[in-house]
């Protein structure tokens, strides 16, 4: 019996390949995260498992030491860096695809452009009426993400220009939520990643110069046309790099930048 733990001992030693790792974090990239791990666990001796809950989240579980990879959709703040590095640890950032954000819609309603302005008035509660930017007589109803969530992050920072929220905004816990409160509410408009979007809910053009209006779409996205465009991250321990770097390597080769496309994000390299 001894000699056969110590042959799976040298075995696991020998073989990295064998590794079990964890991926945890945005919601934003975990459609991306799972299709990718699931094409490079067809081909590779380890086990990949993949949750959401938000960038924060990810962050933490990896100071926690509780990830080998945290997935999000902003950078990494001070204050989290220094926690990490308190630990003793490296931190490496990797940009594995972009990303545009697109605001969304219900389908019935008729407005199809707003304005930077206009996107700050609404989400920061100044503009509550969607009478007041050319459409119906309607309450406008705003969805966001929770504060763990690197796309709350994003758009507060580059959109609203970091002013606040309006405080009695509605917040979902993951974009599949925004995606399905938006869908069934007349009034309600919300931000999802590009890869979200579907027939049930209107991706709105949107302006930040105030006279050319874009569509979120991944050919606009590519050609720097459309204006919330932001890159997705993996962050790691430098030490874990034997671990994760055949997974790290096979998203950001060809074979896995080809996955980007077809999920819905924007590729390193066209």
């Amino acid at each position: 019996m001894k000699k056969l733990i110590l042959s799976v001992m040298m075995l696991c030693a020998l073989a990295p390949s064998f590794y079990a790792q964890k991926i945890k974090g945005s919601d934003t990239v975990l459609p991306l995260a799972q299709k990718e791990a699931e094409q490079f666990m067809k081909s590779n001796k380890q086990t990949v498992t993949v949750t959401g809950g938000g960038s924060g989240v990810g962050i933490s579980a990896l100071i926690q030491g509780s990830t080998e990879i945290a997935m999000a959709s902003r950078s990494m703040k001070i204050d989290e860096k220094i926690k990490f590095q308190e630990k003793g640890r490296t931190l490496v950032t990797k940009i594995i695809a972009y990303d545009a954000l697109a605001v969304v819609i219900h389908p019935s309603n008729k407005v199809s452009k707003l304005t930077r302005a206009q996107l700050e008035g609404i989400f920061t509660g100044k503009i509550t009426n969607w009478k007041q930017v050319g459409g119906a007589d309607l309450k406008i109803i705003p969805y966001s993400r929770e504060t763990s969530s690197g796309t709350y992050e994003f758009f507060k920072e580059h959109v609203l220009l970091n002013k606040n929220y309006m405080s009695s905004i509605l917040s979902m816990p993951a974009t599949g939520a925004i995606i399905q409160s938006v869908s069934q509410t007349k009034g309600a408009i919300g931000y999802v990643g590009l890869a979200y979007i579907n027939k049930s809910v209107k991706a709105i053009h949107v302006s930040f110069n105030g006279k050319t209006f874009i569509e979120p779409s991944l050919v606009n996205a590519v050609n720097k046309t459309y204006p919330i465009v932001r890159p997705l991250y993996f962050y790691y321990d430098k030490k874990n790099e034997p671990k994760v770097s055949s997974l790290v390597n096979y998203i950001i080769s060809a074979k896995g930048q080809k996955i980007v496309r077809e999920v819905g994000y924007v590729p390193l390299k066209m």
